[in-house]
């Protein structure tokens, strides 16, 4: 009884500790994120911003992208170091290195203090924020995804993926405060800088509640094989590179349509559509809880019907949608504005929620890391790195934001048939090929000792 009660309790610590550290990154990339949309551009492009507003804007976009070619560099990085000596030491480090870098921004000079310095520093950050967002997903999904009971992936792999709306909620909502605690002068001198800062405190308490998570117990299982003497980058491109190209796919359309929440309609809306700031931000936040409840459900769906069924329902929703949505956010009414949102997040989170379970049953455990890392950050260069940048481009072009919607539909052609492609992944095997089944056995003995041993400490 006290061995499933601290099973249980460790269950609760692992997904306590891949949901806060996967907010706090996601936390510290949207507030960039939505920045860029409304305040940065002025303040480290300030000379094209004056001359080509519409330039600026999409070079402003781009600085948002720029980070997404290092994620593959961080996921290769991560990966290999994870596989190699565990998920969760290499999660601790992305964590502070992402908070290091978000806090950094906040005590930036701007462009009217050091000139073309600014925004070449603002985009060293951005740099490394992309490196470390590159190796912080793939752990998070593994270390739920490893400590969840067979039936229960999906559910278990849906907590890292809820990092992303919560700190979409984080991000906006504090955002939305401030905007309506200080003047439009006050924010634009100083007030911008305090979501930045406070990265410091988020971090923090992510450390203290990653560092009492016990190490994924496939890695254990590794680790009594010496599955460290392993290469696990160049096994992986040599035999699962079929895999990689099929979860970047996977991933785009999810990616894509989810940047312009995150980014683009933040900008379009207040800036062509001249709706206010604060009511945008407000019905932005209120929308993101429905990614945050369907990724939830997702997840746990895909543990009934399966994955596939659960990712092909999802993108049908985002599919049909786009169109009806881009109408409701033309007509500029904040209230028709906040159904479109609410509505997109359905599909949203029904084709992110599962994803940590698919990917995880779609690599062997020695390359498990490297391989859904890669795979991840691939589909988001692909999909999310340049989607508010394209958006802009063709908004630019055409004239008409329908050619987002179609865009955003054709991306999601693509990546409902990467998900036909691999197929249900359901109850596939996660633990290590060819292990002695003594070790197992020793390997979970260990893990219940240590578990028996933390339930009477506490």
């Amino acid at each position: 009884m006290s061995q499933n009660v601290s099973r249980t309790k460790e269950e609760r610590r692992v997904l306590a500790g891949t949901l806060v550290g996967t907010t706090i990154e996601w936390y510290d990339f949207f507030i960039f994120a939505q920045l860029t949309a409304t305040l940065l551009t002025p303040l480290f492009l300030a000379p094209l911003g004056e001359s080509n507003p519409g330039l600026a804007q999409i070079l402003s976009f781009a600085m948002i992208g720029i980070s997404f070619f290092f994620r593959p560099l961080g996921a290769i990085v991560a990966g290999h170091l994870g596989d190699r000596y565990g998920r969760k030491r290499i999660l601790v480090l992305t964590l502070i290195l992402m908070g290091v870098a978000t806090a950094l921004i906040g005590v930036l000079p701007t462009y009217a203090a050091v000139g073309i310095a600014a925004p070449i520093m603002l985009v060293a950050l951005r740099i490394i924020q992309g490196f470390s967002a590159g190796g912080e997903w793939g752990g998070a999904a593994l270390m739920a995804v490893e400590h969840a009971p067979e039936t229960r992936r999906g559910y278990f792999g849906a907590f890292p993926q809820i990092g992303v709306p919560l700190g979409m909620i984080l991000a906006t909502g504090l955002l939305y405060v401030l905007r309506i605690s200080m003047s439009p002068e006050q924010f634009q001198a100083w007030g911008w800088r305090i979501p930045f800062l406070m990265s410091v405190v988020l971090i923090i308490v992510g450390y203290l509640i990653r560092r009492a998570v016990e190490e994924s117990p496939i890695f254990k299982q590794m680790a009594l094989r010496k599955a460290s003497e392993h290469t696990p980058l160049k096994e992986l491109m040599q035999s699962n590179f079929k895999q990689v190209v099929q979860a970047a796919l996977i991933f785009i359309s999810n990616n894509a349509a989810g940047y312009l929440v995150i980014a683009f309609f933040i900008s379009y809306t207040t800036s062509v559509l001249k709706m206010p700031v604060a009511p945008v931000l407000l019905a932005t936040t209120i929308g993101s809880f429905g990614w945050l409840i369907f990724t939830l459900v997702g997840g746990w769906l895909s543990d009934v019907i399966g994955r596939r069924a659960t990712f092909v329902i999802g993108y049908a929703l985002v599919f049909v949608w786009m169109i009806p949505m881009f109408m409701l956010v033309n007509t500029g009414n904040i209230m028709l504005y906040g159904v479109a949102v609410f509505v997109l997040t359905i599909g949203l989170g029904l084709s992110y929620g599962p994803q940590s379970a698919m990917y995880a049953e779609m690599f062997p455990a020695h390359i498990r890391y490297s391989g859904i890392s890669i795979g991840y950050a691939l589909g988001a260069i692909l999909g999310g790195a340049f989607a508010a940048t394209v958006a802009q481009i063709l908004l630019e072009t055409t004239g008409n934001s329908l050619s987002i919607a179609v865009y955003i539909m054709v991306l999601t052609i693509i990546s409902v048939a990467a998900v036909l492609w691999v197929g249900e992944t359901r109850g596939r095997n996660l633990h290590v090929e060819d292990l002695d089944e003594e070790l197992v056995a020793a390997a979970a003995r260990e893990a219940e000792v240590e578990a028996e041993r933390k339930h009477h400490s506490n």
